[in-house]
């Protein structure tokens, strides 16, 4: 598959809201374990608006409306320094690009790359400080490695990037939020904001195989 028609990509970004809301008490046990334990509520709130407008505004005249739609719901409806880091994972790739009604891998992957960029100025987190960042950007690195003319491949690719960026979070001590606080004693534990990301690229992913 080379590319998505704006439907599809709705169908693909639903089925993300979907993961995420079904993962909430999974999100909620692992920041219980380093963080506040609001994770799980937070992100599970925002797709779970995400979600009801993608399904009342469809069908939408083109994807940026999709992903513009998905983050100002996230933006909207967390609040705080979630709110803002999640809803740029979808905002922050509309910046300055052209309307797209047929999104294909190379599209795909500059969006992706402006999202994170407009996270790593937001938020100043890198890999390694035990964020959302130590998923999305090695999905992000994968993405940019992998065959574009295949968008299952493609998404599969940061799929497995996430997932490992996830593991990696364990070996980290937590430069920000509440874990911060607790140094080398965060070591062990994986990062929430992190595990939404792969649940997020994991969905994606799954999605674009089954409709092979």
């Amino acid at each position: 598959m080379r590319t998505l028609n704006v439907r599809q990509t709705t169908e693909m970004i639903i089925a993300a809201c979907d993961a995420i809301i079904k993962s909430k008490p999974l999100l909620t046990e692992v920041d219980s374990k380093i963080g506040d334990g609001d994770h799980g509520i937070g992100m599970a709130g925002g797709m779970e608006k995400a979600k009801a407008l993608l399904m009342e505004r469809a069908p939408f005249p083109d994807i940026n409306s999709v992903f513009k739609t998905t983050g100002m719901a996230m933006l909207n409806s967390m609040g705080g320094a979630s709110g803002v880091i999640f809803g740029s994972m979808f905002l922050g790739g509309l910046k300055g690009m052209d309307t797209i009604v047929e999104l294909d891998g190379d599209t795909l992957v500059e969006m992706m790359k402006r999202s994170l960029a407009a996270i790593r100025e937001r938020g100043k987190a890198q890999v390694g400080d035990k964020t959302m960042v130590d998923a999305f950007e090695p999905a992000v690195r994968a993405m940019e490695a992998a065959d574009r003319s295949d968008m299952a491949a493609l998404l599969e690719a940061g799929a497995k990037a996430a997932v490992q960026g996830v593991e990696d979070t364990k070996k980290y001590v937590a430069k920000f939020g509440k874990a911060q606080y607790l140094g080398e004693r965060a070591i062990g534990f994986q990062d929430a904001g992190a595990t939404s990301v792969s649940i997020i690229f994991e969905a994606m992913s799954a999605y674009l195989k089954s409709i092979e």
